[in-house]
């Protein structure tokens, strides 16, 4: 193993080759206890020996020289396949604040809009991915467990690619917006009496008896999609700034984002295109009612506790057990970044100050916003950070609930006078 390799933001070296290990120099690896399967010989989500999670890992992986093109799959040279069930996802906005940018007070604040993918989230770069593998891999059937954005982007997604699609939702816990994208997409929806991780049960449990393949972001394909994020952020930060961000502040609720990021950092580092030093602080936020990423940093312990009743109007990041939080507390703490819990009313300001620079997002994509300032509160981020905040979903997903943090519509007599008078008002 090389002296950079040994650090901790850089992956382990390629191992001695094993039967296991995929002749494109491409296969999974378990995070836990290092064992190596070929990606396409089988379905599996966690590892056979010991059930830890799994990565997809790269003999070599490329640096921003290797990438061309446009939308995800620019960077095909970092994923497991060269094109993808596509619908030009990717290329997302950066863009600047200047007035939340002012009044947070930091050096540069800029927002990745990841609503401004093809079905309103960041999701549709994990489906890009996860969905093309379910081709390669030759099933028919794709499943999730969703709190909305993971199913409006399989449905959409696996309707592109042929495939039938399921996805189980909590009842009465997910904005209208949400299931009637799955819907006009075709997915078979269930809603089941219980929360998120009551249908994540099932559907891992449905994946195991080899009823539907599993796309949620235990999936470790669907990560390698999301990971483009991180990708994206950097050159367009570099590109239109000049220097990389010091931070990145994201929503978590199956902590997907901040595992894929890591990984796509890491594997910069490894390629000699990022120094460990400029890696960015992976920063997450989660609502005070669903918090236990939150509760495992403050705590210093390594397992997240699951919390059996969470609430949040923060819809699409209430999770009480993020699968990916094995992946992600290291990204937290290797990068030198946190985590904080912030309030629902928080998350609504943040909304609101968001629209008034002209970016709708759903109520959970300002979480990021919202964490930001807590943590500018607390003056764990300084006043000379550059950064970088992820939302990732946008304002129609919930149109009720932007309906409710913003202003009501006026009534007004049908002539211009009366239109005259309500303005003078």
């Amino acid at each position: 193993m090389s002296d950079q390799a040994a650090h901790p933001l850089a992956l382990e070296g390629t191992p001695s080759p094993t039967p296991s290990v995929a002749t494109d120099g491409t296969w999974l690896e378990c995070i836990e206890c290092g064992e190596t399967f070929a990606p396409f010989s089988a379905i599996r989500y966690t590892c056979d020996d010991c059930t830890g999670l799994l990565e997809v890992r790269y003999a070599d992986p490329p640096g921003f020289d290797a990438f061309s093109g446009t939308g995800v799959w620019r960077y095909r040279d970092a994923l497991p396949l060269e094109r993808g069930v596509s619908a030009q996802e990717g290329d997302t906005p950066l863009y600047r604040v200047p007035r939340l940018e002012a009044e947070i007070g930091v050096e540069a604040l800029r927002i990745k809009h990841e609503g401004m993918n093809p079905t309103g989230s960041f999701k549709d770069r994990g489906m890009t991915v996860g969905v093309a593998v379910a081709r390669e891999l030759g099933v028919d059937r794709l499943a999730c467990a969703s709190t909305g954005n993971t199913s409006a982007a399989l449905a959409a997604y696996g309707s592109r690619g042929g495939m039938e699609t399921l996805v189980l939702l909590p009842a009465g816990k997910v904005a209208a917006g949400k299931i009637a994208q799955a819907s006009l997409h075709g997915a078979r929806i269930l809603e089941v009496d219980g929360n998120f991780d009551t249908c994540l049960d099932i559907v891992q449990d449905l994946a195991a008896r080899g009823a539907v393949y599993l796309l949620n972001s235990l999936n470790p394909f669907r990560l390698e999609g999301q990971k483009t994020i991180g990708f994206e952020i950097l050159e367009t930060f570099d590109r239109e700034y000049g220097a990389w961000p010091d931070r990145i502040v994201l929503p978590v609720g199956n902590a997907g984002n901040t595992s894929a990021l890591y990984k796509a950092f890491r594997e910069l580092v490894e390629a000699g295109h990022l120094e460990p030093a400029d890696v960015p602080k992976l920063t997450g936020v989660q609502a005070e009612g669903a918090a236990p990423m939150v509760e495992a940093v403050e705590n210093g312990t390594n397992a997240v506790r699951r919390w059996d009743e969470v609430e949040t109007r923060a819809t699409a990041i209430r999770i009480g057990n993020p699968v990916n939080a094995p992946k992600a507390l290291p990204g937290i703490r290797e990068t030198g970044g946190t985590a904080v819990a912030v309030s629902d009313e928080a998350i609504t300001d943040a909304q609101r100050d968001l629209a008034t620079e002209g970016i709708g997002v759903e109520p959970a994509s300002a979480a990021s916003v919202a964490g930001l300032r807590a943590l500018r509160e607390r003056g764990i981020v300084g006043d000379d950070e550059r950064v970088a905040c992820l939302t990732t979903g946008h304002l129609l997903k919930d149109p009720e609930a932007a309906a409710a943090a913003g202003s009501d519509p006026e009534p007004v007599p049908g002539d211009t006078e009366g239109v005259l008078a309500a303005l003078e008002e």
